[in-house]
């Protein structure tokens, strides 16, 4: 091994890594989408125009989705908010080619909520946080 420093990226090195892993993949297997990563972000607000619900997701490169948040405001939960941000993303997902969708949550989040939507657990990380489990969950659409 030659010489070397490791240093903290700057903003360019981050996005040359990203890049060039791109490239490497592309290489590898062709992607299936058009465009590589695509945003399918949805929000829901009240007539007062205050955001009560909110789902961040991409859809990535081979049609797969990755749901990265969806949150509700606390005095919201329970009402079907979450189920409608998710059905909509799914049903925009699926509209775009997509088949597989992916995301994980932990033991104090949601994971009988996307249970009951159909999505099953794949992997499970113990103690991330202490004491708690971190579960990664897929659905085939």
């Amino acid at each position: 091994m030659i010489n070397y420093v490791i240093e903290k990226s700057t903003s360019e090195e981050y996005d040359l890594v990203n890049k060039s892993i791109i490239e490497y993949n592309l290489s590898k297997v062709p992607f299936t989408q058009e465009i590589a990563f695509e945003s399918i972000n949805k929000v829901i607000k009240g007539s007062n125009g205050e955001m009560i619900a909110g789902i961040n997701s991409t859809l990535y490169c081979w049609n797969c989705l990755c749901i990265d948040v969806l949150w509700v405001k606390e005095e919201f939960r329970k009402d079907g908010y979450g189920s409608a941000l998710l059905n909509e993303v799914e049903k925009a997902a699926k509209e775009k080619g997509c088949r597989l969708i992916h995301l994980d949550t932990f033991d104090f989040q949601a994971k009988e909520f996307y249970l009951k939507h159909g999505y099953e657990v794949f992997g499970v990380l113990d103690d991330c946080p202490l004491e708690h489990k971190r579960y990664y969950m897929k659905k085939n659409i």
